[in-house]
């Protein structure tokens, strides 16, 4: 397989992973959570490096920099075709898939950069970050038969939310992205996360999963 890809659910390919952006405070109430205004404005986004994907059943290297980790259950739109500038209305035809996946948080390496003005990406774009499931080849008509996130840690819920309830929806965040880069085959859109997170400890288990979605994200907490 190649280093930085995902496999595709019933097939003998794989995804090869390019860009990873993630899209910020897209749910009312995880923007409440956090201090921030919930009204719709216009949706931020941030890259992880390649080296932040980490596949299914790895095991999640707690960061020695940081003494406050926090996780993110988030969709995963998988991008099949190249687009730049392209309407909501046609954003459905560049989408190759989902899947379901976390944005690990280094949370006070991130309030000490804000509170610095400081870029805050190693907070966000350290190795194993972005732990991500197969990718389920699929339309937004088959996202239709799915419906919470839902993620449990060490057998208790702690978040859950419908995809549904996005401030800014599928569509209109990957023609809004487009506008600035040009998507292209292999990117993958972590779409934003519900409300819920907190932190993680070593030993924890962490399991992500959308209902009515084949795949389930399992992450080990460990050292």
């Amino acid at each position: 397989m190649l280093k930085y890809s995902l496999p595709i659910v019933d097939s003998p390919d794989v995804f090869s992973v390019n860009k990873i952006i993630c899209i910020g405070r897209n749910y009312a109430e995880h923007a409440r959570e956090m201090g921030h205004d919930p009204d719709r404005e216009p949706p931020f986004f941030f890259f992880k490096p390649q080296s932040a994907l980490a596949q299914n059943g790895d095991v999640f290297h707690y960061p020695h920099f940081s003494r406050h980790v926090e996780h993110e259950v988030e969709l995963v739109v998988a991008i099949g075709k190249s687009a730049t500038k392209i309407s909501a209305a046609d954003a459905g035809n560049v989408v190759f898939g989902f899947a379901v996946g976390l944005d690990m948080t280094c949370r006070d390496i991130q309030k000490e950069a804000k509170k610095l003005g400081r870029p805050w990406e190693l907070a966000k774009g350290f190795d194993g970050s972005a732990p991500c499931t197969a990718i389920q080849r699929g339309t937004m008509r088959d996202l239709e038969q799915c419906n919470a996130l839902v993620l449990t840690r060490n057998g208790d819920e702690v978040q859950r939310g419908n995809w549904r309830d996005m401030v800014w929806p599928i569509p209109e965040l990957i023609a809004e992205v487009s506008r600035y880069i040009k998507l292209e085959a292999g990117d993958l859109i972590f779409t934003g996360t519900p409300a819920g997170v907190g932190p993680v400890q070593i030993g924890d288990e962490l399991i992500a999963r959308l209902e009515g979605f084949s795949q389930t994200l399992k992450l080990r907490i460990t050292e």
